[in-house]
């Protein structure tokens, strides 16, 4: 090729490149804006994620920490107790794969709601469950799902798991996001110390949710 051309050909190049990028960038945004997000609490991040993550429709989670008034939370304050957060997820679907209503059936086979002060092995405030609601229509679902669950008698004791408005939410540090994808033996071994799974069969039986690992 002459050198004389080589700059503009190169900035051709450059041009289609930042189109092509502008284009892709843009279809992401747009498939971004038809997600929808459900909030939940359910004990340790980790087997939330796992939860979900197996659910069709759900196209991503994340850990991170709600409820409180600390702004910008840590792990170890959090789990420390004191801070009003919660562990929780956002997770973000596609409202025409799968329905909010749907969500909370898996969220309710997936913890156990008569338990006040935690879940399972772990102990304490940011361990207990709640929904989040982020929308008052995601409230009236909320609130009818956990109606019919009571008047179902499925459980023989009361849910105590709350619904509130969704606050701000901090993602977890980089270490707990999918972390069932990343260290799957210690996760494994971690959900089976802690009981999860058998407390969840014992509760819902053949109803029971499990996350990803333990499928």
């Amino acid at each position: 090729m002459p050198r004389r051309y080589a700059p503009a050909v190169f900035a051709m190049v450059l041009l289609l490149f930042g189109t092509l990028s502008f284009a892709t960038s843009s279809i992401s945004r747009a498939a971004e804006t038809d997600l929808q997000v459900a909030t939940f609490a359910g004990g340790c991040f980790w087997c939330v994620e796992s939860d979900f993550d197996s659910v069709p429709g759900v196209v991503r989670t994340i850990s991170g920490y709600t409820g409180g008034l600390l702004m910008n939370p840590t792990y170890k304050q959090v789990s420390t107790g004191g801070s009003g957060h919660r562990e929780a997820v956002q997770i973000f679907y596609n409202p025409e794969e799968v329905t909010y209503a749907v969500l909370l059936e898996v969220f309710w086979r997936s913890v156990d709601p008569t338990d006040d002060g935690g879940q399972f092995c772990d102990r304490g405030e940011s361990y207990k469950t709640a929904i989040f609601a982020n929308s008052p229509e995601q409230i009236q679902v909320a609130e009818e799902s956990k109606r019919q669950l009571e008047l179902s008698g499925v459980l023989d004791q009361p849910i105590v798991t709350p619904i509130a408005v969704a606050g701000p939410f901090y993602p977890a540090e980089d270490y707990h996001q999918d972390y069932y994808r990343k260290n799957p033996l210690s996760y494994g071994f971690y959900r089976w110390r802690c009981g999860r799974d058998a407390r969840i069969e014992d509760l819902w039986g053949k109803d029971a949710h499990r996350g990803i690992a333990t499928h």
